[in-house]
């Protein structure tokens, strides 16, 4: 009734189809007027909501996430509340999530994972992973791992986009300059500019990469695996993730499956974490990486 209409301001109290959505913010081009959406995403991580959370363009949109956490009650009251909703809408009442189902890549609840920040012992061993952002955002993240337990904790994560590889290298190595980097083969790739591939690109910038790209100890290198094994670890309590690292938890809630396959979308984060988790098995102190 309203296609050829035009409006100031725009309102969705429901999550609108994608063509209705579209339609509407059409409705707002000739004075640029606002578009604001109120729902639950209980129909997880549809086109409408993927524009707010992982569209290469979301910086021009803005997300607040409300749910029984911002309501003023007591812990008991809360859980018990949440416990009357089906196991798959919990995310989605208790915080906002989109409801991801069975399609999740990571079923378990955020609050088993996050941590406070703590400080990091030298003799813990550390190791670092990158994933280079060529179509997409640049990433890098910082695990520590507890001697006796081999605990995986995410410690830092750095994710931008557009930047040039000075810029990246300068960051991580103001993390901790002796940190050593896992990295995945498409370093092996040749940069368009320089023709010198991207591994030994960033190692001339003076960050220490391994000498070879991230593989599992028998050499294979595949990508469920290495969810599986991540998310083993998280089950068992021995994988865990600083609570103010909020990009990498974000990627985290996410993460999802599309008839199966993996949607490659606002995962950089937890790719690189993906890698330094293969090679965890490299990780050393920093101590004994000094000069």
């Amino acid at each position: 009734a309203w296609q050829a209409d035009t409006v100031d301001v725009l309102w969705f109290d429901e999550e609108p189809p994608a063509d209705v959505y579209s339609e509407g913010m059409t409705r707002t081009n000739v004075v640029m007027g606002p578009v604001f959406l109120t729902f639950t995403p209980l129909l997880g991580m549809s086109q409408v909501v993927a524009r707010y959370l992982t569209d290469k363009d979301k910086d021009r949109r803005h997300v607040t996430k409300m749910g029984l956490l911002d309501v003023p009650m007591s812990e008991a009251a809360r859980a018990e509340r949440l416990a009357q909703y089906a196991p798959h809408e919990r995310a989605a009442r208790n915080d906002g999530t989109p409801m991801l189902g069975s399609g999740a890549v990571f079923p378990i609840s955020e609050e088993r994972i996050r941590v406070r920040r703590f400080a990091i012992p030298d003799y813990w061993p550390q190791i670092g992973g990158l994933d280079f952002g060529i179509d997409h955002p640049f990433a890098g993240v910082r695990l520590a791992i507890e001697p006796q337990t081999r605990h995986v904790y995410v410690v830092n994560a750095y994710r931008v986009r557009d930047e040039k590889p000075p810029v990246h290298v300068a960051a991580l190595r103001a993390w901790d300059e002796r940190l050593q980097w896992a990295w995945p083969h498409d370093g092996l790739q040749r940069d368009k500019g320089s023709g010198e591939q991207l591994a030994k690109q960033y190692r001339a910038l003076g960050l220490r990469m391994f000498s070879v790209r991230a593989t599992f100890e028998d050499g294979s290198n595949g990508v469920e695996a290495g969810l599986f094994g991540m998310l083993g670890a998280m089950e068992t309590g021995l994988f865990s993730v600083f609570e103010d690292l909020a990009d990498w938890l974000d990627e985290f809630r996410t993460y999802h499956r599309k008839d199966g396959k993996l949607v490659k979308e606002a995962d950089d984060l937890l790719s690189a974490t993906r890698y330094a988790w293969m090679m965890r098995r490299l990780a050393r102190p920093l101590g004994e990486l000094a000069g």
